[in-house]
């Protein structure tokens, strides 16, 4: 079989659309070396050049000629013909789009729909957003022969807004990088500890610092929480930082809260192994990897109710309201006080993060790729 990937974000992206690429072409290749595998981007970035093993038959294919002035035209309209002609069978788009134009009888579609939140929380896009997503999106799940959902939630979103049937949606989990299951020494985490000014222990959220990650409220639950354990953030600042600068500054909490700048990557899985308790206070996600970060980590983790929270944290998490500073200023004291809590949160963590392990979520992903041809 010769798999064709849209492989643009796997070059060129270091956050969660990039990582998820580079999972699924980088694992594919380990266990299906006698697959052949075409990767079609526009452009190609240093820091991504050798992400995938070189065990398969691999083609790297960008455009020539006016295509390589007009790179988004060419990923979009350009590979109704790129794709026969270089034998593509199955061609994956790996975010939540596919090319216009392709022939369905000639080449069989899959696309991974990552989120619908732009439907369920409209009011955090510009309207410009989110009809050029809605548009993509539909028309991606319209063309595909079949759905890639990363979650159980995006499966009955898909069904919810886009009227999709369940027949055409496989839930295939995602893992996170490798890196964040790999223990590092005292020396490094002394290292980073030092660079960061991190204190001895501390309580970490990762994410873009926007209203629906929600991190002003787990300041007013841990400020409720009264613990002398500091707050560690990292992630973009949007103008919802001012909000949570504001409640820092009404309270005086300037010296218990640490907004870390931009992390290189290879640090932040030390960072993770540092935290004393991981806390991921988010309103809605499409799947929510720093959860599985964590738990990969080693380290205990309280999130919020609904969504795909109890997917990603599974048994061993702690699951709060994110409407309730209270539940959470309790939860947070509940895993805090307990030594033997938290080694059951993270022993049993550790093995709920087995589910998202490539060996378990890649075959079920090449069953997807096999079950199309047949259609």
């Amino acid at each position: 079989m010769k798999i064709g990937y849209d492989a643009k974000r796997a070059f060129t992206n270091t956050s969660g659309l990039g990582n998820y690429s580079r999972f699924v072409i980088s694992g594919m290749m380990t266990h299906f070396p006698q697959d052949q595998y075409a990767l079609f981007t526009p452009r190609q970035n240093d820091l991504f050049k050798a992400f995938f093993p070189s065990v398969a038959a691999t083609q790297t294919i960008q455009p020539s000629g006016i295509g390589k002035r007009f790179s988004s035209l060419w990923r979009t309209f350009g590979l109704r013909a790129a794709l026969p002609r270089h034998g593509v069978q199955v061609y994956h788009g790996l975010s939540n789009e596919l090319p216009y134009g392709l022939d369905r009888s000639r080449t069989k579609l899959v696309v991974t729909i990552h989120d619908l939140i732009f439907l369920r929380f409209p009011e955090l896009y510009p309207t410009i957003d989110r009809y050029i997503y809605r548009k993509k999106f539909k028309d991606a799940c319209d063309a595909a022969h079949q759905i890639i959902a990363i979650s159980e939630q995006t499966a009955q979103d898909l069904e919810e807004f886009f009227g999709v049937g369940r027949e055409k949606v496989q839930v295939v989990y995602q893992d996170c990088d490798p890196v964040f299951q790999q223990i590092s020494g005292k020396e490094a985490q002394n290292a980073v500890r030092q660079k960061h000014g991190l204190p001895e222990q501390f309580i970490l959220c990762v994410g873009t610092l926007e209203r629906r990650k929600n991190q002003l409220h787990l300041l007013k639950g841990w400020h409720a929480a009264g613990t002398p354990i500091p707050l560690v953030f990292i992630g973009r600042k949007t103008e919802y930082y001012k909000e949570m600068q504001a409640f820092i500054q009404q309270h005086s909490l300037e010296k218990k809260v640490l907004f870390l700048p931009y992390i290189p990557f290879q640090e932040l899985p030390i960072i993770y192994q540092l935290a004393t308790l991981f806390v991921y206070p988010s309103i809605f996600e499409g799947f929510g990897i720093p959860i599985v970060e964590a738990l990969n980590s080693g380290v205990p983790v309280i999130t919020s109710t609904g969504s795909c929270f109890s997917e990603a944290g599974g048994p061993a998490t702690r699951y709060v309201s994110p409407a309730h500073a209270d539940a959470l200023a309790q939860a947070i004291l509940e895993v805090l006080s307990s030594p033997d809590l938290q080694k059951q949160m993270v022993k049993q963590g550790l093995d709920h993060a087995q589910t998202f392990r490539p060996q378990v979520t890649i075959p079920a992903l090449h069953q997807v790729y096999e079950q199309v041809l047949l259609q």
